[in-house]
């Protein structure tokens, strides 16, 4: 981690003057222009970091310019991590828990002073703890974080040499730790990450992971929901990619071992991509995860997403209803709140109050309100609905009831008057209405709210360029259910593979849907207590494809093929 870089603590502290002052040092020794200070002030208003800590994670200056530069200010010596004593001297009263909080690190006790290494010398409030728990005179000096944790690490690795915190202080990463910044900024890195990240716009990416192993950076992407290999980044270039990243994503680069979250926006090839970063720490060092929010790929068009005319004619009369909760459900990365973003789209923003509560926000959807929510703060899922709720909305957009607080606060404000949309983790539409019974809300209260819950999967649509027609077997035709959307010599297409989907034969994603709707039939179901199976006979009487059957009707069209569509529904049952 940076060393907090600001300047000396005064009793009351002009902080942007302090900051000013030491970007002011840094001009003078020829580390910074006066353009980039000015643009580093900017960014910390935004960004809320110290100065020294905007300057580094910009990449104008190093970590170790900015500690020489605070050093001068302060008119404290800077120590390096081969100056610090083999073994700390052993003083009474301070505990590792304490040195290992607040970066200190014990470096000599000579005639009642005791010498310290900081982090943070100007931590007033520490240094007086040090000298009311040891009774001595405290000499601070100013040093690295990252070389204080490396060296109150030092003797644990020894008694413990495969403790599992060793990963981010042993001897294969000792050696470059305190430079990683400045090797995360340098040209080479700098262009494999970018190059890394430009291919999502030829591949049409969804996510790119980065998976760290003994041979090096394993470089992956998702393309149409499956998993693709790219190439290897060498061992020696692993952490600073890594690092080039987090620097992006205003992410802690020192801390390796919990895992972080982040946001970068940047413009590839004439377009603005949002990623969403994700890092967790595994054996090997830290796997990163970049979601890619492309908004000219986004179609937030419900008439392009794949729905049949009968199930969006019935989706759209539950969207116009004044009140009551519509849902919906599937797996991670199935497109939910890609719909309900598309359903939104189509409400008249002008003459309603629209409101949505996310985690994260994905895309900024205009004349619509939309809150970040901030676990760290307690700005979760239900605490965010009682206020909004004092904000008079007309419809309410929760990206996930993720506990029976927010389903309760969902039902009661259908109840009084809001049309609310939410997703559910549930493989079928029928599941929803047990998953919400198990979220401690009555059955009453379902039978009153809820309007719908629309089941969704994601297929991958056959390439125009390469599809083959061929005939269907007579067994398979009667056996896959075919034989109800299509009449036997009916020619199906199957894929081949070329340049234009990358020789998979498949090229895009499209939508299967199965839309529950709460009639009387239902709801009477409901308040007896019935399971998903007999709730989803009941809706299938009344009219409900499942999503394999709506898958059949494009397997019949041509759109996708019988193996694409077994792929995705074979995990249609919540029992």
């Amino acid at each position: 981690m940076t060393p907090t870089l600001t300047s000396a603590a005064t009793p009351e502290p002009s902080f942007a003057a302090e900051r000013v002052r030491l970007g002011e040092l840094l001009v003078k020794a020829g580390k910074l222009s006066a353009r980039d200070l000015e643009r580093a002030l900017s960014a910390q208003q935004e960004m809320g970091s110290l100065l020294g800590q905007v300057l580094v994670q910009l990449g104008v200056v190093s970590e170790l310019d900015v500690a020489h530069a605070l050093a001068q200010q302060l008119g404290l010596p800077f120590i390096t991590a081969d100056a610090f004593p083999s073994s700390p001297p052993e003083v009474p009263g301070l505990l590792p828990e304490f040195l290992q909080s607040n970066a200190v690190y014990p470096l000599s006790v000579i005639e009642g002073e005791l010498a310290v290494a900081m982090a943070r010398p100007q931590d007033a409030f520490v240094v007086k703890a040090l000298r009311l728990t040891t009774g001595l005179v405290i000499r601070p000096h100013l040093a690295l974080e990252t070389d204080i944790e490396k060296a109150l690490a030092e003797p644990v690795n020894e008694a413990v040499e495969d403790e599992q915190d060793d990963l981010d202080i042993g001897s294969d990463s000792g050696d470059f730790v305190e430079h990683l910044k400045d090797l995360a900024s340098e040209a080479p890195v700098i262009r494999l990450v970018n190059a890394i990240v430009s291919r999502v716009i030829d591949m049409r990416a969804s996510d790119i992971h980065l998976e760290p192993f003994d041979d090096g950076l394993h470089v992956r992407y998702r393309v149409d929901g499956v998993i693709h290999n790219a190439e290897l980044v060498p061992p020696r270039l692993s952490a600073a990619v890594n690092s080039r990243v987090k620097l992006l994503a205003h992410l802690d680069i020192a801390e390796r071992r919990l895992p972080q979250d982040g946001r970068i926006k940047m413009r590839v090839k004439g377009r603005e991509l949002d990623l969403r970063v994700s890092t967790v720490p595994t054996v090997h060092g830290e796997s990163v995860v970049m979601r890619v929010l492309d908004r000219a790929s986004v179609r937030l068009n419900l008439e392009k997403m794949g729905f049949e005319r009968d199930t969006l004619e019935r989706f759209n009369t539950l969207l116009a209803k004044p009140h009551g909760i519509l849902l919906v459900t599937g797996p991670t990365g199935s497109g939910k709140t890609t719909t309900l973003y598309a359903a939104l789209s189509k409400l008249d923003s002008a003459t309603q109050k629209i409101i949505t509560v996310e985690d994260p926000v994905e895309y900024q959807l205009e004349g619509i309100n939309q809150i970040q929510v901030h676990s760290q703060i307690n700005l979760t899922f239900a605490n965010a609905l009682r206020s909004i709720l004092r904000q008079d909305p007309d419809i309410i957009m929760i990206g996930e009831m993720r506990d029976g607080e927010t389903a309760q606060i969902a039902v009661q404000s259908a109840l009084t008057g809001h049309l609310v949309l939410s997703t559910l983790h549930t493989n079928t539409a029928a599941g929803a209405i047990i998953r919400m019974q198990d979220m401690g809300v009555e059955r009453y209260l379902i039978t009153s709210a809820v309007n719908g819950v629309l089941a969704q999967r994601l297929v991958r649509t056959l390439c125009d360029a390469c599809k083959e027609p061929h005939a269907i077997e007579s067994a398979l035709y009667e056996s896959s259910g075919l034989s109800r959307y299509c009449a036997p010599d009916t020619l199906l297409y199957r894929p081949v593979g070329c340049d234009q989907c990358r020789g998979s034969g498949y090229r895009g994603r499209t939508g299967i849907h199965e839309l529950l709707v709460l009639d009387e039939p239902m709801r009477r179901a409901v308040l007896e207590g019935r399971d998903a199976s007999v709730l989803n006979g009941i809706a299938v009487q009344s009219g409900m494809l499942s999503l394999h059957e709506d898958g059949l009707r494009k397997v019949a069209a041509g759109v996708t093929t019988l193996d694409e569509l077994a792929r995705v529904t074979q995990d249609q049952s919540d029992a």
